[in-house]
């Protein structure tokens, strides 16, 4: 994490390189200075994911008291190591539930407690929990439900925001759960969520009606292009015949919904001239980090004015330019700076048309001479306000989310039960994207979100030195680099690996009838942690266990050889052993 700030004699102005969401209020806080008097400029930043929201803040504020008092640029560096020591990470969650259900799988009723260890400070994670309760049904209709949510204090370094920001966790307690009734009743889970599937009218347990809903599109295609009954029968085989090694598959389902859940965070803003050379500058209150928000915003500033995607071009974030803007997350960035530059857009047209009216011009950049020479104002300001959103948590009741993304993956692994090392034969998704802005973009945010959520569920474990780690010194994170905490690789891209949007359902939610994808598809990845379940199983069932058992994540290969019961591992194992179910 790199910070370089800049001091200018001329009027004690501080400028800074660095995301301008909120940090502009805590340099100037910091400083004794008032906020117009602190300039936050950012081009692009290489990724996000949360890590940047607000664990940066301290060391902005940090960097910039010597960069004020001295007058001249700092730049604060932090070692990889230190920085995951200090900056936190995802949110460990804990989900303690009982489940009320009929013989044939129809899901009654849940009582659910939620644990979010939150660290040594709040950050985020009240709203982190929040989000996790929002979506502890996943895609599922329970009638009667009860959730209670708690943030723990805990002698942790303070954790933050991650993609899915709390979302991913509720997801998969659920998910654990329906597979354990699945075990329960002897049928397979992937029935016991086609019994389960919330339709459109549904109303969630929150009190937002689903509007639209193409769940069942997406999970009958699926199906279909993975040929999952064969694909069942193929594994089966397979297992048959072999001692040691096991395939497994999965499907799941996912419904993220987007909005920031605090409703003042709903607000976009973005300024937009016009050249008369028929160029056009647009700066928006977004920030760049590699998902493709500038590229969306100038296709839309492009198709407003019927001009060349290489006619438009984006300055620098800037809160000179544009003013108290919401962080770039919860994935609605597209849709709201999109429709701000719109905005911007549209009011230009209009003060445009009388002239456009008047004459036929050959290009834009004739019209827009021609409008300066009228004393057409070239330049406007948009804005936009994300609309009929809102929740009273004094009630527990209200529209948190706009729209809701929705998505589902197959995954086939196959593990080997003498060392625990899985590979992912094929992963499969579908999401429901809307009319996409940019198909290309969209589909590497998926690709991308699917390999990090593999990463979340399979690989990454963080290790402290505690009673279970005694060779760690006490307190010290042992995984704080490349060496020793492991990262998704070309060999955990899955060999057969195949995206696909459903066509024909415009989404009249969002800028042109688009849908957010940031971090909708992340869940998906579960489809890996659940398969490798399912091949734990037919390891389990070779000694005759066919019981549930829980299996905790990330799935690692010491969690996967010790699930897989045998002489080696029976002998290691106490009969009353459960491990500890954090996700």
């Amino acid at each position: 994490m790199k910070f370089l700030l800049l001091s200018y004699l001329h009027g004690n102005k501080l400028q800074l390189s660095i995301a301008p969401q909120k940090h502009q209020k805590y340099v100037s806080h910091v400083l004794g200075l008032p906020m117009s008097k602190v300039v936050c400029k950012t081009k692009r930043i290489g990724g996000g994911f949360g890590g940047k929201e607000t664990r940066s803040a301290f060391i902005a504020a940090a960097a910039s008291v010597p960069s004020y008092l001295l007058n001249r640029p700092v730049k604060l560096t932090l070692d990889r190591d230190v920085d995951m020591m200090i900056t936190g990470q995802r949110h460990s969650f804990l989900g303690k539930y009982k489940v009320g259900f009929t013989n044939e799988g129809r899901v009654l009723a849940l009582d659910l407690e939620i644990y979010n260890n939150g660290g040594n400070s709040l950050d985020l994670s009240l709203a982190i929990l929040e989000r996790a309760m929002f979506h502890s049904d996943n895609v599922y209709d329970i009638p009667n439900v009860r959730i209670v949510g708690k943030v723990c204090f805990t002698n942790f370094p303070s954790h933050t925001a991650f993609r899915g920001f709390g979302g991913p966790q509720g997801m998969l307690i659920t998910e654990n759960w329906i597979h354990r009734i699945a075990a329960e009743l002897k049928m397979s889970p992937e029935e016991i969520k086609e019994i389960n599937f919330q339709q459109a009218g549904y109303i969630s347990h929150y009190g937002q009606q689903l509007e639209y809903c193409t769940l069942h599109q997406l999970w009958n295609e699926l199906k279909l292009s993975c040929d999952f009954v064969k694909a069942r029968e193929q594994v089966d085989l397979f297992n048959s015949h072999n001692r040691w090694k096991k395939r497994g598959i999965a499907m799941v389902p996912t419904k993220f919904g987007i909005s920031f859940t605090t409703k003042l965070m709903n607000q976009a803003g973005a300024l937009v001239h016009v050249y008369t050379d028929g160029t056009v500058l647009v700066t928006h209150g977004g920030v760049e980090m590699g998902q493709g928000l500038h590229t969306k915003v100038a296709q839309i500033a492009a198709s407003a004015f019927n001009i060349p995607l290489s006619s438009v071009f984006i300055s620098e974030t800037s809160t000179d330019k544009v003013p108290n803007s919401s962080p770039t997350a919860a994935s609605a960035s597209s849709d709201m700076y999109g429709a701000a530059v719109l905005d911007a857009c549209e009011q230009i047209k209009a003060r445009m048309e009388p002239i456009a009216s008047r004459n036929n011009f050959n290009s834009f950049a004739e019209l827009a001479v021609a409008c300066y020479i009228e004393r057409i104002d070239l330049s406007a300001h948009g804005f936009y306000i994300t609309p009929d959103i809102g929740f009273d948590w004094k009630m527990g009741k209200g529209k948190p989310f706009r729209y809701f993304t929705y998505g589902a993956a197959f995954s086939e692994v196959e593990i080997d039960t003498l060392t625990g090392d899985f590979h992912t034969r094929v992963a499969n998704i579908i999401m429901d994207l809307g009319f996409s802005l940019n198909p290309a973009l969209d589909v590497g945010q998926i690709e991308g979100a699917f390999i990090q959520g593999l990463g979340w569920l399979a690989l990454e474990e963080l290790k402290w030195g505690d009673a279970a780690h005694k060779w760690i010194p006490p307190g010290c994170l042992y995984t704080c680099g490349p060496g020793a905490y492991k990262i998704p690789s070309i060999n955990d891209v899955p060999l057969k690996f195949n995206v696909s949007l459903l066509k024909g359902h415009p989404n009249v939610k969002a800028i042109h009838s688009s849908k957010a994808v940031g971090e909708p598809p992340f869940f998906l990845a579960s489809a890996v942690f659940f398969a490798i379940k399912d091949a734990i199983r037919a390891a389990r069932l070779e000694v005759g266990c066919g019981d549930w058992f829980p299996l905790d994540n990330p799935a690692t290969p010491e969690r996967i050889r010790m699930a897989c019961l045998d002489d080696i591992t029976s002998s290691l194992i106490n009969s009353d052993f459960h491990p500890k179910l954090s996700v």
